[in-house]
């Protein structure tokens, strides 16, 4: 159903629905969706505003789009390990479940650019934790990828990619940038 390239596609007529409801409120399924793509887009502002103004009534009643919240929750507090576990606790619905598969895809490749920008060495342990993987899979991944793995000590060693930052700055990212640009240009 949903594929990576037509996500935004998607994501603007889920908003379109919502706004143009019967009755101001839209289905749970498409608060549902909504949720899940701002949190594969990283847009945890927009994820946590929606979150805000779904119904109680709504909320209760469905109780996957708490599901969808919790793993947002961990997205804000960057806690990689409880985010998997969110993922992985629940049997997604038809609804939501390919948006979900993706979102943990993206929230592991994410683990993966930062662990290879911010660190010089860490723990097999800690790269499993951040990826989602058990330590063997998470050791054959970085291998795979051209890190040294220290087998005595398990130490991973990333190494840099020549690649540029995507742009894929989170909204709290951004807004910290333009704040810190204006009061550059105050000062």
């Amino acid at each position: 159903m949903v594929m990576n390239n037509n996500i935004e596609k998607l994501a603007e007529d889920l908003e379109k629905q919502e706004l143009e409801a019967p009755n101001g409120i839209p289905l749970p399924q498409i608060y549902a969706q909504l949720l899940a793509i701002y949190l594969y887009q990283n847009d945890l502002c927009n994820a946590k505003y929606l979150w805000k103004r779904i119904p109680s009534n709504v909320k209760s009643s469905t109780p996957e789009l708490g599901n969808i919240w919790t793993v947002g929750q961990h997205m804000w507090k960057r806690d990689f390990s409880a985010i998997y576990q969110a993922l992985n606790a629940v049997t997604w619905s038809d609804s939501v479940v390919e948006i979900m598969k993706i979102l943990h895809e993206k929230v592991r490749s994410r683990a993966i650019d930062l662990i290879e920008q911010a660190y010089s060495s860490i723990t097999l342990d800690m790269v499993a934790a951040m990826t989602g993987l058990s330590p063997e899979v998470a050791g054959a991944a970085c291998v795979e990828r051209g890190w040294s793995l220290e087998m005595d000590t398990h130490m991973i060693h990333p190494i840099r990619s020549n690649l540029q930052p995507s742009g894929d700055t989170s909204s709290e990212d951004q807004l910290y940038k333009l704040t810190e640009f204006v009061s550059f240009l105050e000062n």
